[in-house]
């Protein structure tokens, strides 16, 4: 297995370089990821070289403030590097039988942490994105500015959206106030799809790979949607632990995960454009 440096220096200060068996894991696109078993540790690595400026310094500080906030199920972050980052590995079990209702729950809680403004204390990565989260005091002009104008001009810079396409995102940015109703600054996961709810041995959910921020609670649900999507079940224990949700809110998906067709399409190219273009045709 080879190592980017930074990784192999505290593997080597943490005195378990040199014995271990690396295993492979499947299923990232963004890091190679890997989980390595000494007699005293199992750790799950994952690693990329040349990593954009705290990439994984992010990562681990959104896991710590999920956990620390609201006690959420998280890996432990050991270490971090400019290149890598280093967990605590959980098996990987099968979900018990209230799993959906206690992932409702948890993630009710989660959303009825709120403050005042829209944002986080630091900018963070959407995959391997930029996400950009300075802070606002309404969630129109921020996710107007720092969601959905910010994927369109990378997207346009890249000539992956023309200047049509470009003009109808804005001029969605420029209506949110008719489409979206006004909601609090709820703490968000903010990458909350089904590849990124792990299930431990208990058969319990743990949080992992998230892209942390406060803004609406509702762009939340709308991306559990997204890929596959969450049961029912979820939903209808959602709306039990947190009532305040809107009936309609299903009605704004497509508005909400705008952003994240936006990024995929970034990420990954034109095989998304259509399902952009399906939203903006919808609304523009």
């Amino acid at each position: 297995m080879k190592l980017v440096p930074d990784l192999e220096a505290w593997l080597k200060n943490q005195g378990i370089r040199d014995s271990g068996k690396f295993s492979p894991i499947e299923g990232g696109c963004i890091s190679q990821a890997f989980r390595l078993d000494t007699s005293t540790h199992t750790l799950f690595i994952k690693q990329k070289t040349e990593s954009p400026s705290r990439f994984f310094e992010a990562e681990a500080e959104g896991l710590g403030y999920l956990h620390s906030t609201c006690n959420l199920n998280t890996p432990e972050v050991l270490g971090y590097g400019r290149n890598f980052i280093v967990l605590n590995y959980i098996a990987l079990g099968t979900q018990g039988a209230g799993f959906w209702d206690l992932l409702a729950e948890q993630l009710a809680t989660l959303h009825n942490c709120t403050r005042q403004e829209f944002g986080f204390v630091n900018d963070n990565f959407i995959g391997e994105t930029p996400q950009i989260n300075t802070f606002c005091a309404d969630g129109y002009t921020f996710y107007s500015q720092h969601r959905l104008r910010y994927q369109a001009r990378r997207a346009l810079s890249s000539k992956l959206l023309d200047a049509r396409d470009y003009q109808a995102v804005l001029s969605i940015a420029d209506h949110l106030q008719s489409l979206v109703p006004a909601q609090p600054a709820s703490l968000l996961h903010g990458d909350l799809w089904s590849g990124n709810v792990h299930v431990n041995t208990k058969g319990q959910p743990v949080f992992i790979d998230p892209a942390v921020y406060y803004g609406w609670a509702e762009s939340e649900l709308a991306m559990t949607c997204l890929f596959g999507g969450f049961p029912e079940r979820f939903y209808q224990a959602y709306r039990e632990h947190r009532p305040a949700l809107k009936p309609d809110w299903k009605d704004r998906v497509p508005v909400y995960n705008l952003y994240h067709l936006l990024n995929h399409l970034n990420l990954f190219g034109g095989g998304y454009y259509q399902s952009v273009r399906n939203v903006l045709d919808r609304y523009a």
